[in-house]
């Protein structure tokens, strides 16, 4: 089972970037893909980056990527392919908020800019756990299951060591989710005043 462990992740990047393109190929149709349709896709491209194809390559593709962005984490992933694959409802706008106010505050201290290190939180402190599940406990109030079984399966493969860190961050927060949560802030807030203006604009007088 260890033998096996260094390929889980591996699997793990190949589907994630199988699932952006197919994400990038969405949003680039006029119509929905049917679930056949992205299960096939998945399977397909998500071989082509974990299989050695050859082109002066030693890796396969996926080692490439991994190597530049490391192991996205678990909330990371789980929010991409539930996306994608079952086409649900955006994260809610309060949840994106949090993720955006929790990064400015803590890749700054994680970074040496103060006297705490909230990083090391994430080894096994039992307040920082307790912490986590109080969010998926809010997100359950909120009606949110997506967020409470997201955490809870983060929890869960932070403490099946599923990739090689052992910092419950790693498996719950990581730069390009928080570069996710501004860009969605920043698009809801720019299509808001543009709704605004174009009501403004239909209702003037003359």
């Amino acid at each position: 089972m260890n033998s096996l462990m260094p390929i889980f992740p591996l699997v793990e990047m190949s589907m994630t970037c199988a699932l952006v393109i197919i994400w990038i190929l969405q949003k680039a149709s006029p119509q929905d893909f049917p679930l056949a349709l992205k299960v096939t896709l998945l399977v397909v491209l998500g071989n082509l980056f974990f299989w050695p194809l050859g082109f002066s390559l030693e890796l396969p593709l996926v080692a490439y990527v991994r190597g530049m962005v490391g192991d996205l984490s678990i909330v990371t992933t789980l929010l991409l392919w539930s996306a994608v694959l079952l086409s649900t409802k955006p994260a809610p706008t309060s949840f994106k908020a949090f993720i955006v106010i929790v990064a400015i505050i803590f890749y700054p201290l994680a970074l040496g800019f103060g006297m705490t290190d909230p990083y090391a939180w994430g080894y096994a402190s039992l307040p920082f756990l307790i912490a986590v599940l109080l969010i998926a406990l809010i997100c359950g109030l909120g009606n949110w299951s997506r967020g409470v079984w997201i955490i809870a399966i983060a929890i869960i493969a932070w403490a099946a060591h599923w990739h090689e860190s052992a910092n419950l961050w790693d498996y719950l927060l990581d730069p390009l989710l928080a570069i996710w949560a501004v860009a969605a802030l920043i698009a809801m807030i720019y299509q808001k005043r543009r709704d605004k203006a174009r009501s403004g604009y239909l209702f003037r007088a003359g």
